[in-house]
């Protein structure tokens, strides 16, 4: 009976000792989520309100708090497997009476009828000897699939955050087309007023003038449009955010011209997908699957199961600690399936045809991804190109506008072909804006395909 309170004692500090260094590791241990947010990598943009929109999405955001909730859970799940490598002790007591027993025979020993009271308080203990390794890698199955479960999460960041930021980039985009769109909606309509007494005076025929105010409304139409898109894009951005409306209009945003450009690489290693959360699954997946495979086989191997008891049996409740009322037992239980009407050999064949189909889903995650980066850089390098023209094109067109200018001061231009010049000026510049928006969110695009990594050193880390 010592010896059994000693290995009780033992076990109950063992695994109190367990917990505390747990919770212990927990505390000291940084938020991995931190580099799955990748601030460095947005403050690239130079543009502190873009990181702090980022920063709200990542306190506010609920498909981030469930994509983290996921991992809690799977967490809790490798342990209910690892506890299947464990000892399972519990107590399991058996109070009961008899008020008329039927005879009882032991050979010639002859009991009669009785009545008695039994009380049995005992620990029960159970272990399955793992000596096949099943339950070692049924817990390792789990394991991998909580890396899955990780690689969701991880991807959840990279496309949150880009989100994030393409709807920011957006939202700016919007800003300056509506402030240049009034400017043109404002010009066009002084151009209408001028055609209109041009028109009275018999200096210009009435299709001129009603070609200057069909102008004028598709000017009109498209400054609603603008103004439609930038409430969608900031309801959009709210819902990523976590932010109301009013929160975002009193948010401050960065000046369109103070927008930093990146450069990106001529080319990327194809290496550079071993980093993408997809890649990542599937070699998990395979690895995963493997392992279930190999469980399926040791299945058709026999258990073994030791058990066992100690406690305290009496028919008296007052001397149920007395003198000879310990009792112990320990067994050792071997048994295997001898007929499951072949649920074993399904299990096993179906384990092996999924684990061929994560090989091809492995090697179609590689075609995809390869794709995709190559895609996304070619699209980064042409919106590049798109934008430096329309920003040759722009300055031609101011230049020009400042020899409109010009003209006009010394009497050799009409204001109304002044105009006519600044209008051409300010559909310049909405083309430029488009460019250089469209070449940011290009570059964001390259950030998810090469897995949330920085694209303009992506090359020097492999």
């Amino acid at each position: 009976m010592k010896i059994f309170k000693i290995l009780l004692t033992l076990f109950i500090l063992l695994c109190t000792f367990n917990i505390t260094a747990e919770a212990k590791n927990k505390k000291n241990t940084p938020d991995y989520r931190m580099e799955y947010l990748n601030l460095e990598w947005w403050q690239k943009y130079n543009d502190p309100v873009l990181t702090d929109y980022i920063t709200t999405a990542f306190n506010n955001n609920q498909d981030l708090k469930i994509a983290s909730l996921n991992v809690k859970q799977s967490e809790q799940v490798v342990k209910m497997a690892f506890a299947g490598q464990l000892p399972q002790v519990g107590f399991q007591g058996d109070v009961f009476r008899d008020f008329s027993s039927s005879t009882v025979r032991f050979g010639d020993v002859v009991i009669p009828d009785y009545k008695q009271s039994n009380f049995f308080l005992p620990l029960t203990m159970s272990y399955e000897v793992d000596i096949w390794g099943e339950n070692y890698l049924k817990t390792k199955s789990v394991k991998k699939q909580h890396e899955i479960v990780k690689q969701n999460e991880r991807a959840s960041y990279i496309s949150l955050t880009s989100a994030v930021a393409s709807q920011y980039f957006n939202l700016i985009k919007f800003d300056k087309l509506i402030n240049a769109q009034e400017e043109l909606v404002k010009l066009q309509t002084e151009i209408v007023r001028m055609e209109e007494i041009k028109y009275k005076n018999g200096l210009c025929p009435v299709t001129e003038l009603m070609d200057e105010k069909q102008l004028l409304t598709q000017l009109k139409e498209e400054l609603n449009i603008y103004k439609d898109k930038r409430e969608v894009v900031g309801r959009e951005l709210g819902v990523l955010t976590g932010l109301r409306e009013k929160d975002l209009i009193a948010m401050p945003r960065t000046e369109y011209s103070e927008l930093a450009l990146l450069t990106v690489p001529d080319a990327i290693n194809a290496e550079v997908i071993q980093y993408r959360p997809d890649f990542v699954k599937a070699e998990d997946y395979i690895e995963k699957i493997g392992i279930d495979a190999k469980v399926a086989k040791r299945d058709f191997l026999p258990k073994f199961v030791l058990y066992g008891q100690a406690g305290f049996n009496a028919y008296n409740l007052g001397n149920i600690f007395g003198d000879h009322t310990f009792k112990s037992l320990l067994g050792f239980m071997p048994s295997i399936d001898l007929f499951t009407g072949g649920a074993k050999m399904a299990r096993l064949k179906w384990t092996k045809i999924e684990l061929e189909k994560a090989q091809q889903l492995y090697e179609k995650t590689i075609l995809t991804s390869i794709q995709e980066v190559n895609d996304s850089l070619s699209a980064a390098k042409t919106r590049e190109k798109n934008y430096k023209e329309s920003v040759k094109r722009y300055n031609l067109e101011n230049e020009k506008f400042i020899l409109a200018d010009k003209k006009f001061n010394i009497g050799a231009k009409s204001k109304l072909d002044r105009m006519k010049d600044e209008e051409r000026l300010l559909v310049a510049e909405k083309d430029e804006v488009n460019g250089k928006i469209n070449y940011l969110i290009s570059t964001i695009d390259v950030y998810k395909a090469v897995g949330g990594k920085d694209l303009t050193t992506v090359n020097d880390s492999l």
